[in-house]
Protein backbone atom coordinates (compact mmCIF):
# COMPACT_ATOMS: atom_id res chain seq x y z
CA UNK A 1 0.00 0.00 0.00
CA UNK A 2 1.32 3.41 -0.92
CA UNK A 3 1.91 6.18 1.55
CA UNK A 4 -0.79 8.41 0.01
CA UNK A 5 -3.37 5.61 0.43
CA UNK A 6 -2.40 5.18 4.07
CA UNK A 7 -2.63 8.93 4.59
CA UNK A 8 -6.07 9.04 2.92
CA UNK A 9 -7.29 6.27 5.22
CA UNK A 10 -5.94 8.11 8.26
CA UNK A 11 -7.75 11.28 7.21
CA UNK A 12 -11.00 9.36 6.62
CA UNK A 13 -10.64 7.75 10.05
CA UNK A 14 -10.01 11.15 11.66
CA UNK A 15 -13.06 12.64 9.93
CA UNK A 16 -15.27 9.74 11.02
CA UNK A 17 -13.98 10.06 14.58
CA UNK A 18 -14.60 13.81 14.56
CA UNK A 19 -18.12 13.37 13.16
CA UNK A 20 -19.03 10.77 15.79
CA UNK A 21 -17.57 12.82 18.62
CA UNK A 22 -19.31 15.96 17.40
CA UNK A 23 -22.63 14.11 17.20
CA UNK A 24 -22.22 12.89 20.77
CA UNK A 25 -21.31 16.40 21.93
CA UNK A 26 -24.33 17.82 20.11
CA UNK A 27 -26.65 15.28 21.75
CA UNK A 28 -25.22 16.16 25.16
CA UNK A 29 -25.61 19.87 24.44
CA UNK A 30 -29.23 19.41 23.37
CA UNK A 31 -30.07 17.48 26.54
CA UNK A 32 -28.37 20.12 28.66
CA UNK A 33 -30.25 22.85 26.83
CA UNK A 34 -33.57 21.11 27.53
CA UNK A 35 -32.67 20.76 31.20
CA UNK A 36 -31.66 24.42 31.50
CA UNK A 37 -34.83 25.55 29.73
CA UNK A 38 -36.95 23.45 32.11
CA UNK A 39 -35.15 24.92 35.11
CA UNK A 40 -35.63 28.45 33.78
CA UNK A 41 -39.35 27.88 33.19
CA UNK A 42 -39.85 26.54 36.71
CA UNK A 43 -37.73 29.19 38.43
CA UNK A 44 -39.96 32.09 39.43
CA UNK A 45 -37.15 33.97 41.19
CA UNK A 46 -34.98 34.57 38.14
CA UNK A 47 -35.77 37.84 36.36
CA UNK A 48 -36.78 37.86 32.72
CA UNK A 49 -33.51 39.59 31.77
CA UNK A 50 -31.55 36.70 33.30
CA UNK A 51 -33.64 34.13 31.47
CA UNK A 52 -33.11 36.02 28.21
CA UNK A 53 -29.35 36.19 28.83
CA UNK A 54 -29.15 32.42 29.38
CA UNK A 55 -31.31 31.80 26.31
CA UNK A 56 -29.09 34.08 24.19
CA UNK A 57 -26.01 32.33 25.55
CA UNK A 58 -27.40 28.92 24.56
CA UNK A 59 -28.24 30.18 21.06
CA UNK A 60 -24.77 31.68 20.70
CA UNK A 61 -23.12 28.44 21.80
CA UNK A 62 -25.22 26.43 19.35
CA UNK A 63 -24.40 28.81 16.50
CA UNK A 64 -20.69 28.61 17.39
CA UNK A 65 -20.82 24.81 17.27
CA UNK A 66 -22.53 24.89 13.89
CA UNK A 67 -19.93 27.33 12.54
CA UNK A 68 -17.11 25.18 13.90
CA UNK A 69 -18.59 22.04 12.29
CA UNK A 70 -18.96 23.82 8.95
CA UNK A 71 -15.35 25.03 9.14
CA UNK A 72 -14.00 21.56 9.93
CA UNK A 73 -16.11 19.96 7.19
CA UNK A 74 -14.83 22.55 4.72
CA UNK A 75 -11.23 21.83 5.65
CA UNK A 76 -11.73 18.07 5.33
CA UNK A 77 -13.22 18.70 1.89
CA UNK A 78 -10.14 20.72 0.90
CA UNK A 79 -7.87 17.89 2.02
CA UNK A 80 -9.94 15.37 0.04
CA UNK A 81 -9.74 17.60 -3.04
CA UNK A 82 -5.97 17.86 -2.62
CA UNK A 83 -5.66 14.07 -2.53
CA UNK A 84 -7.99 13.79 -5.52
CA UNK A 85 -5.60 16.01 -7.48
CA UNK A 86 -2.73 13.64 -6.55
CA UNK A 87 -4.71 10.73 -7.98
CA UNK A 88 -5.04 12.52 -11.33
CA UNK A 89 -1.27 12.83 -11.68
Amino acid sequence: MEMKDITKQMIQFNKATFDNTFSAMTALQEQTEKMVNNLLEQNALMPAEGKKAVSDWLKSFKRGCEDFKALVDGNYKKVEEAFASFDKK
